[in-house]
């Protein structure tokens, strides 16, 4: 509720913004940290917390939910924007931000004990694991310091930058435009990239239920080298509008688009004891935030200075097909053994 509610005040503030900084500091620092506090790692702790079987389909289908956000509000965003300016964008946001609070205060629990449940999948016999009693930054700071000594945990770092970068930071940010420099309208190029949103939800569902039954590393590897060659292709197949073969790239990325999260979260479960594996993801999407961050500046650098956007789309890919090699190394090296401890205990 914080979370929703300092995006809901930083975007309704947006409207009375009359210089860059205003907008760097509001949308930038107020909605980018609310946004943050309720990302990809809060699905994962709902998981940790209400399911104990069909982990993997359950973080499938909450983190499909970012793309049907997506699915719904990009074109009409895009349209508000057309006829009754950026101003109308704010005002939508803020409002549905702040709309969904009083939701979560009545219909949302902390934990199944509330309901008088068991986590999904739990025997009759199952004890509620015990919370870190210790300074919660402390925690975090302590998670992060024994992850960085396994290998692992910078392969997921340096993957889930990929991650980042090819998809929000890149795809994301960047695809209208590029789209627009094919010569498509905005609302049709906006209306695109909702189509990733579709089969987003789908592929990424899937995912999850894949991830339940096939090694989360083989995944990660298909996914990482299929994104790869669709952004290799990209910049062949943007036309001034919607044509067969760009549908193929949308189905075909679209299906990608963050199918890494529910095989990435299992894979951060495993490097340290379940209780800390959502801090262990927290850091690990950290690094994607900052991949899209440095897509979505160096992209528009590539594209000042080459007057297109293919280099970016390149690259992106070349580091997709890196990522994917590298995935296949996770559980090869240095084994963390206070975790096997732990988990044997």
């Amino acid at each position: 509720m914080a979370a929703l509610g300092i995006i809901g005040v930083g975007a309704l503030a947006t409207v009375y913004i009359s210089q860059p900084w205003h907008l760097v500091v509001l949308w930038g620092l107020i909605v980018g940290g609310g946004t943050g506090a309720m990302a990809l790692v809060f699905a994962a702790t709902i998981v940790g917390r209400w399911f104990v079987h069909r982990r993997g389909i359950v973080v499938g289908v909450l983190t499909a939910a970012s793309a049907a956000g997506q699915l719904i509000f990009l074109p009409g965003l895009s349209w508000l924007a057309l006829h009754h300016g950026w101003r109308s964008i704010s005002l939508t946001v803020g409002g549905g931000a702040i709309a969904m609070v009083p939701l979560i205060f009545f219909l949302l629990k902390e934990k199944p004990a509330d309901l008088g449940m068991l986590p999904y999948g739990a025997p009759d016999d199952w004890q509620e694991p015990v919370r870190p009693a210790g300074n919660a930054f402390a925690e975090t700071i302590s998670t992060l310091r024994e992850s960085m000594k396994f290998r692992d945990f910078w392969i997921l770092v340096g993957s889930f930058f990929v991650c980042g970068l090819s998809t929000s930071g890149l795809v994301g940010t960047h695809l209208i435009a590029a789209a627009h420099d094919h010569g498509m309208p905005q609302v049709t190029a906006a209306s695109l990239l909702a189509l990733v949103g579709v089969f987003d939800v789908i592929g990424t569902i899937g995912s999850g239920w894949l991830t339940d039954k096939i090694d989360p590393r083989k995944l990660l590897f298909f996914y990482y080298f299929l994104r790869g060659i669709s952004l290799f292709l990209l910049p062949v197949i943007l036309f001034p509008s919607i044509h067969a073969k760009t549908l193929v790239f949308v189905i075909f990325y679209g299906l990608d688009w963050v199918a890494t999260v529910p095989p990435t979260v299992i894979l951060c479960r495993r490097l340290l004891t379940p209780n800390r594996g959502v801090v262990v993801y927290g850091w690990v999407f950290t690094a994607h935030q900052l991949g899209g961050a440095t897509a979505a500046y160096g992209a528009s650098l590539l594209r000042i200075q080459f007057g297109n956007y293919s280099l970016a789309f390149y690259i992106a890919g070349v580091l997709c097909i890196f990522a994917a090699v590298a995935v296949l190394q996770i559980g090869r090296g240095k084994v963390n053994e206070r975790v096997l401890e732990r988990a044997n205990a």
